[in-house]
């Protein structure tokens, strides 16, 4: 009996894959390529190379997924694209504004799936932060979208969706900006579709972005992160540190059993920082537990030969959430005896309290996660 049970749970699995299979959509989405792939599928069915290049600009530069809308391609190239191609963009479900300005995008996927995005105006460059996964496996205590565990992977074209949406939505498809890779998600643990997102949004025939304006923040996978020391195009590095020792970063950040602080610290120190920049060690003040004059010490000799900056981040208090917001004196006292040692330090206005955008309080409810993404999730607790 136990055999047939077995059998039948493989077979009803079987059957669950050819629908997923079956229903699947057979054309290529053009909003997954970078322009070397979009080059290729042009030159496959015998289409000029530039013409893709026309095509990509239209996309990102211009904000424009009709194609009967790109009046510079001839009529049967937009027939031709209009059968073979789609180009997935993320719907605006919702779009809330916060008293300080900050806005909070609800954004509907092509599968059903909703992911959250924040536009932060009034900063040096107006920014925009992006998520890389719907929910997130890193479950740090302190965070409402690690609440939520991993139910997907954002693909690339998702993630660089996102800032098709806002810069059109916001009128920016001609003005600078800057992203951040710190919404819903880990972006190391989604490496291949973000770094792919980064080709596309630093292309010089779309957004043209540098990569001096995109940050990423990350929590230290080190085979990711010495993989991404490597790339060409490469972010601002910021690393989501919150402790100066293993006993309580571990209680804070579960992957940190895995990749312990002198690991994550040694890895910074390998990390090709560019001349004159550093990267962004980033440390949730959490009242009664990482926040004394002692933890500020030790953070201070932790990040000892570091090209370091720390943001302070006084936390972002939310139902759910078991920790307390430090008093300004008690973080005044922290970023003193940091700067005191030589530290470079700041601490960040909170923004979007009110509409619950602000760091760490990304979360969609009534999403789950698959029985295959729980153990993703549950490999890193």
């Amino acid at each position: 009996m136990v055999r047939l049970d077995r059998r039948a749970k493989i077979e009803k699995f079987l059957e669950v894959i050819q629908a997923v299979k079956d229903t699947a959509p057979t054309s290529t989405d053009l909003a997954e390529l970078d322009l070397a792939g979009l080059e290729e599928a042009f030159a496959a069915r015998g289409w000029e190379r530039f013409r893709a290049r026309q095509v990509f600009a239209w996309i990102y530069r211009r904000g424009v997924t009709d194609v009967d809308a790109m009046t510079d391609l001839p009529r049967d190239l937009r027939t031709a694209l209009n059968t073979e191609f789609t180009i997935g963009t993320p719907q605006v479900a919702s779009r809330e504004q916060s008293a300080d300005g900050t806005e909070k995008f609800l954004l509907t996927l092509a599968d059903g799936r909703h992911i959250e995005s924040v536009f932060i105006p009034d900063t040096p460059s107006m920014t925009f932060c992006i998520s890389t996964q719907v929910g997130c496996a890193m479950a740090c205590a302190f965070c409402l979208t690690g609440k939520m565990g991993l139910v997907r992977n954002l693909t690339a074209g998702e993630i660089a969706g996102q800032v098709r949406v806002l810069a059109r939505s916001l009128g920016f498809l001609d003005r600078p900006f800057n992203i951040v890779l710190m919404g819903m998600g880990e972006p190391l643990h989604n490496y291949d579709a973000v770094m792919q997102a980064m080709r596309i949004l630093c292309d010089e025939h779309g957004f043209h972005l540098s990569p001096r304006r995109v940050t990423l923040s990350t929590v230290g996978i080190l085979p990711a992160l010495e993989k991404l020391g490597r790339e060409e195009l490469m972010p601002n590095l910021a690393i989501s540190l919150h402790a100066p020792t293993d006993a309580q970063r571990g209680a804070l950040v579960p992957i940190n059993k895995k990749y312990g602080v002198a690991e994550v610290i040694a890895a910074c120190k390998r990390f090709p920082v560019r001349k004159r920049d550093r990267i962004t060690f980033e440390y949730v003040m959490l009242a009664g537990v990482n926040d004394s004059v002692d933890d500020a010490r030790k953070l201070a000799r932790l990040l000892d030969g570091v090209k370091a900056k720390v943001n302070l981040i006084p936390l972002n208090a939310a139902a759910g959430i078991p920790f307390e917001r430090p008093s300004d004196d008690v973080v005044d006292r922290f970023a003193r005896t940091l700067a005191e040692r030589g530290v470079t330090v700041s601490v960040r206005k909170s923004r979007g309290r009110d509409i619950r955008a602000a760091c760490g309080q990304l979360i969609v409810e009534g999403q789950r996660p698959s029985p295959a993404q729980r153990l993703a999730t549950l490999a890193f607790r």
